[in-house]
C-alpha cells in the first residue's frame, strides 16, 4: 500500500498534476550519465571523485560544463566537449539503463485517473523521446519540457513553470516527482509539491522534498495535497 497524501501548498483536497522528472526518476541511469562524465575527465586529465561527478546530476551538461570549463584547459570549449561526451554513450562497458521500480504503473496510473501529466527534464529531446518509448509510455505524456525548451536549467524554475502554463494547472497544484537536488529545489522554487526519490541521492540530501521515497512503488494516485 503506498502513499496517496502529502502535506502541501494546495490545502483543498483537489487532485493534483503530477511533473515528472525522467533520469533518475522514471529511468536510473545516473550511473551510466556519471561514468560517461568519468570518461571525459579521464580523457583530459582531470582529477575527479564522486562529489565531482554528482554535481552533473539534474542540471543540462553544457550548463555544467560551462561552469566548470576551466578545469579542461585554456583551450577547451563546452560544445566539443559535449559532443565528446556524448561519444562515450556507445562504449561496451557503461552500466545499463533500468526502470525505476512503479514508475511505468505510476505513469499509467496518473494517466488514467485523467489527471494533467508533463515530463520536464534537463536531458536533450531525443533521449527522453527515446526512453519514454523504451518505458511503452510515450503516449501518455501530451507534455515534454526538454532542456532545448528552456534557456536556463534546473535548479532554475522555469521548466516546471512552463509546464505549469502549457497544462492550465496552477503551480500551487502540481506534484513533481525529482531524485535531484537540483530538481528539488526548482520545483520548490515553482511553487510546487514535491516527492523525492532516493534513487541518487541519500534521504538527508532530500530534505527539500515534502515527502521521500524509496522509488514510485510507495505512491498511490491519485495523490492529494492535505
Amino acid at each position: 500500500m503506498g502513499v496517496n497524501s502529502i502535506e502541501g501548498a494546495a490545502g483543498d483536497g483537489e487532485p493534483m498534476a503530477a511533473l515528472f522528472d525522467l533520469d533518475g526518476t522514471l529511468i536510473n541511469s545516473e550511473p551510466r550519465s556519471m561514468a560517461t562524465w568519468a570518461m571525459l575527465m579521464e580523457a583530459h586529465g582531470v582529477s575527479h571523485d564522486a562529489a565531482l561527478l554528482r554535481e552533473f546530476m539534474g542540471r543540462p551538461g553544457r550548463e555544467v560544463l560551462a561552469e566548470k570549463l576551466e578545469m579542461f584547459g585554456d583551450e577547451a570549449e563546452v560544445e566539443e566537449l559535449w559532443r565528446e561526451v556524448w561519444s562515450y554513450g556507445s562504449h561496451p562497458d557503461l552500466p545499463e539503463v533500468e526502470t525505476v521500480p512503479g514508475a511505468a504503473e505510476l505513469v499509467r496510473a496518473v494517466h488514467g485517473s485523467g489527471s494533467p501529466t508533463a515530463l520536464v527534464t534537463s536531458a536533450t529531446r531525443w533521449w527522453a523521446e527515446e526512453m519514454l518509448t523504451k518505458l511503452e509510455v510515450r503516449e501518455l505524456f501530451p507534455l515534454v519540457i526538454s532542456a532545448e525548451d528552456v534557456s536556463v536549467g534546473k535548479p532554475d524554475p522555469s521548466g516546471y513553470l512552463m509546464a505549469a502554463e502549457r497544462l492550465a494547472v496552477d503551480p500551487s497544484r502540481c506534484v513533481v516527482f525529482e531524485d535531484s537536488i537540483a530538481g528539488i529545489t526548482a520545483a520548490k522554487a515553482a511553487g510546487m509539491a514535491c516527492v523525492g526519490l532516493t534513487t541518487t541521492h541519500e534521504p538527508h540530501e532530500l530534505a527539500g522534498a515534502d515527502l521521500v521515497v524509496a522509488d514510485l512503488t510507495e505512491i498511490d494516485w491519485p495523490l492529494r495535497l492535505v
